[in-house]
C-alpha cells in the first residue's frame, strides 16, 4: 500500500551505481494500455534498449530525466522496466512517463533518458485501481527525489540533448 512507503528513496547525498544508465532509442508503439486503461501515457522503448538495459539495473519501478526527438527541454520521468506482472506480459519491456503533457504522440521519435535510481520492485496487483495509486505514488517519490541537489544536476547531462 502505497501509504507505508517511503517518500524519497535512495541516497540523498547522490547517485549510486550502477546508475546514472543512459538509454535512448525510437519510440515504438506498445500495449495502448498506459494513456487509455490506466490514465499515464507511457513512450515504450525498442526491445532491444530492454535487453540492453536488463545488463546494468533491476526490473521494476525507475526514475530519471528524459528528452524527446530534437526538443531541448529536459522533463522527469518514471519508468517500468519489466514484465508487468498485472498484465502478464512475455517480453521484459521499458515503458517510460514523462511528467510533461505532450499535445501529441511521438512514436518514431528519439527518447534518451537518464535513469538514475530504482524506487520499487514490480508487484502483482489485485485491482487496477490499486496499480495506479501505485503508479501516482512511485510520480510523487520521483519528484521528491528528483529535487535532491545531486540528482537535479543530472538534467544537465549532455546525453539528453539532441544530437
Amino acid at each position: 500500500m502505497s501509504e507505508s512507503r517511503p517518500e524519497e528513496v535512495g541516497n540523498p547525498d547522490g547517485v549510486e551505481s550502477p546508475y546514472p544508465v543512459r538509454l535512448k532509442g525510437l519510440v515504438m508503439h506498445g500495449f495502448g494500455r498506459g494513456g487509455k486503461e490506466l490514465g499515464i501515457p507511457t513512450a515504450n522503448l525498442p526491445e532491444d534498449v530492454s535487453q540492453y538495459a536488463g545488463q546494468f539495473i533491476e526490473t521494476g519501478i525507475l526514475y530519471g530525466w528524459a528528452s524527446v526527438n530534437s526538443n531541448t527541454a529536459v522533463y522527469p520521468m518514471v519508468m517500468s522496466f519489466g514484465w508487468n506482472p498485472y498484465y502478464k506480459n512475455e517480453k521484459r519491456s521499458a515503458e517510460v512517463h514523462i511528467l510533461h503533457k505532450f499535445e501529441e504522440d511521438f512514436y518514431s521519435k528519439e527518447l534518451r533518458v537518464v535513469v538514475v535510481g530504482y524506487i520499487r520492485p514490480e508487484k502483482n496487483y489485485t485491482s487496477l485501481e490499486a496499480l495506479i495509486a501505485d503508479i501516482n505514488f512511485d510520480i510523487k517519490v520521483a519528484n521528491n527525489c528528483l529535487a535532491r541537489p545531486a540528482y537535479a544536476a543530472l538534467k544537465e547531462d549532455p546525453f539528453l540533448q539532441p544530437s
